[in-house]
């Protein structure tokens, strides 16, 4: 197999300029260079989004079962209320697989400024507080949504273009050519630590430096704004006892006394996974989901998931994400539209970046932070709008030209 760099003409960040881009050219897709088949890439995408998002539905029954009962309700009610998120979802990713990428760039700024307006409605009346963070609106226990859901999909499409297009503009101005747009990044933090809800902050955080970096922000830069945010997360650990614990509970061995306390939710997830062995106790058998493990269909359903199918199971989901986050990427590489290419890394990097933070912290790697596994934990903001990204990055893989040919011809 050949690598080569090539110049490609492609859309560029700001709809007059037609500069040319770096991509990746592959000559043979032979053997295990297969994995560089941007074809294989699309298809392996769009299948792992599915088999993800109908595993959730079947381990949202499972571990929501028995507390649905517990409750005085039907055992099927979250299952079938994730059910109906999850055909709204695949709506939603079917439309916006057919939208331009030209019209996601022209009007993400408008969808970042709604994200605002939403996630600040959490400081109204209208503003529900779960677990100590009040990041949801609606009526409690009949509809409530997760606003910085939006947040997350509205900065992946915003925030490239934002960036590259300071980009053009900093040999004259300097730094002042970004103000707008880190000022408006921070608003969105601002506006999600208003409820207290730190990891998603992170996640957040995650995506605007992934944006920062492919964009072409200055490194000199980089590095002083990374030191900024890593203090500020510091400040918000150590300001908050909440946080003190959870990190103390992560960290350190657990004394009998926190085991009723913050060590809890964390010690009942490892009891679950140890439980799962290497096949499981199979799908409904989890003795932890029986009230014991708080969460358990929620941001700790991957416990569930490796108790009840074991190493095979939970391996088989990682492995799932894996192949998300390697195709976006592979796919970005050998994409000549920088736009496209940069939402793609964007939504990789907050997709399979969450994820890995979800399944860190079931394992006890890092401390509880309420961020739940994409396409798989019970919650219609999370699913309805991973599925919808899911569609922005089919509709950004579109630009790749062996994809774009391979469209063209099924339609003839």
């Amino acid at each position: 197999m050949i690598y080569q760099k090539a110049k490609a003409v492609g859309v560029s960040d700001q709809p007059d300029d037609t500069g040319a881009t770096d991509v990746l050219k592959v000559d043979d897709y032979t053997g295990i260079h297969a994995l560089l088949n941007p074809l294989w890439c699309y298809y392996g995408f769009r299948i792992s989004v599915i088999a993800l998002t109908c595993f959730g539905v079947v381990m949202v029954f499972s571990a929501s079962s028995v507390t649905m009962i517990a409750l005085g309700l039907s055992p099927w009610k979250q299952a079938l209320l994730q059910g109906v998120y999850c055909v709204l979802g695949f709506v939603f990713c079917v439309v916006a697989m057919r939208i331009h990428s030209e019209s996601y760039r022209r009007f993400s700024f408008v969808f970042v400024i709604f994200s605002i307006f939403l996630q600040l409605l959490t400081m109204t009346p209208l503003g529900v507080e779960v677990n100590g963070n009040k990041g949801w609106i609606g009526i409690p226990d009949k509809f409530t949504m997760q606003p910085a859901e939006v947040m997350k999909l509205a900065l992946c499409m915003w925030m490239p273009w934002a960036v590259a297009s300071a980009a053009k503009h900093y040999k004259l101005e300097g730094l002042k050519a970004y103000v707008p747009m880190v000022f408006i990044f921070l608003a969105c933090l601002g506006a999600v630590m208003l409820g207290g809800d730190l990891g998603t902050a992170m996640i957040l955080v995650a995506i605007g430096v992934t944006a920062m970096l492919v964009g072409g922000f200055p490194t000199k830069w980089m590095i002083v704004s990374a030191l900024v945010l890593v203090a500020l997360v510091v400040l918000f650990v150590v300001t908050s006892p909440n946080r003190m614990l959870r990190i103390t509970a992560a960290y350190r061995p657990c004394p009998a006394s926190a085991l009723q306390g913050e060590c809890y939710q964390s010690m009942h997830a490892k009891y679950a996974m140890a439980s799962g062995g290497f096949f499981g106790v199979g799908i409904g058998n989890s003795r932890e989901k029986w009230n014991y493990l708080p969460e358990a269909h929620n941001d700790f359903i991957f416990a569930i998931i490796g108790e009840e199918t074991g190493f095979v199971g939970a391996a088989a989901v990682i492995v799932l994400f894996a192949i998300l986050g390697w195709c976006m990427f592979v796919i970005a590489l050998q994409t000549p539209d920088k736009y496209a290419s940069r939402v793609l890394i964007c939504i990789a990097i907050w997709i399979v970046g969450q994820a890995l933070v979800n399944i860190m912290v079931v394992i006890g790697l890092l401390p509880v932070m309420g961020v739940p596994l994409p396409f798989v934990s019970a919650g219609g903001s999370s699913l309805v709008m991973c599925l919808l990204a899911a569609g922005v990055a089919t509709s950004m893989m579109r630009k790749q030209p062996q994809i774009q040919a391979n469209i063209a011809a099924q339609r003839v």
